[in-house]
């Protein structure tokens, strides 16, 4: 299943606002590895100009920055009738602080040292809650062949193709990886999840049973690279 993205279909945009450039780079990446789109601004000032130009879906904000701090960026913004919500982090623990930031205009409070996990478990519920997303998409294409991960309907050119479930999880992890070449290894690996051994000809098998099925409904789409492995490429690449 894909990450939730923006009406537009583009990835949900978050902005970070921290003075620790560690801290930043930290959840930036993590940001990266959820499907979002990151940037990262040093101050307050950076941040209330980088919120004009990028228009982030949520934002990171560091409460003790030098400059413009956390809470009266966030108050400029609710000013200026911005409502993009905020995630601040802070060292301060204090119940005061956190009333302080909350009705500056802040969504959700996280201290530090914080868990990178926790945090990103709080972003999700923040878009979940806020943002106006895209719906998840279960579907899977790669030329005319169409999977869904939630009912197990594929098709080719809106033809159904019956497939046993290993067919089905096979078929799966090569259009995941679409023009990919995938070794006998490494689809041994996640689709049978433990080694075959010298068995590694099952690959084969079951790759020939997809081609009866797939390939029969038009041009070819599964691939042997001699010594590689295999891929799945629409037809008219």
């Amino acid at each position: 299943m894909t990450a939730p993205t923006r009406p537009d279909g583009e990835p949900i945009r978050v902005l970070i606002v921290d003075d620790d450039p560690l801290i930043s780079d930290l959840l930036a990446m993590a940001a990266r590895t959820e499907g979002w789109q990151p940037r990262t601004a040093s101050d307050g000032y950076e941040g209330l100009r980088a919120i004009r130009e990028f228009d982030p879906d949520i934002v990171i904000l560091d409460v003790m920055m030098p400059g413009l701090d956390g809470v009266h960026t966030v108050s400029r913004l609710r000013e200026q009738g911005n409502d993009v919500p905020v995630l601040f982090l802070t060292a301060k623990d204090d119940v005061a602080d956190r009333i302080a930031g909350l009705q500056a205009g802040g969504d959700d409070y996280v201290t530090k040292p914080f868990s990178l996990e926790e945090v990103i478990v709080r972003l999700r519920g923040m878009i979940r809650r806020h943002v106006q997303s895209a719906p998840l998409s279960t579907r899977i294409v790669v030329g005319d062949l169409t999977l869904d991960e939630q009912t197990h309907d594929v098709t080719r050119a809106g033809t159904p193709i019956d497939l046993t479930a290993t067919e089905f999880a096979l078929l799966r992890y090569l259009m995941q990886n679409p023009r990919a070449v995938l070794s006998k290894t490494q689809i041994l690996d996640r689709v049978w999840e433990y080694d075959f051994g010298g068995r590694a000809s099952v690959v084969e098998l079951y790759i020939s049973y997809l081609r009866k099925k797939i390939d029969a409904l038009g041009p070819p789409m599964i691939h042997t690279f001699r010594g590689a492995g295999y891929s799945i490429r629409p037809a008219n690449d």
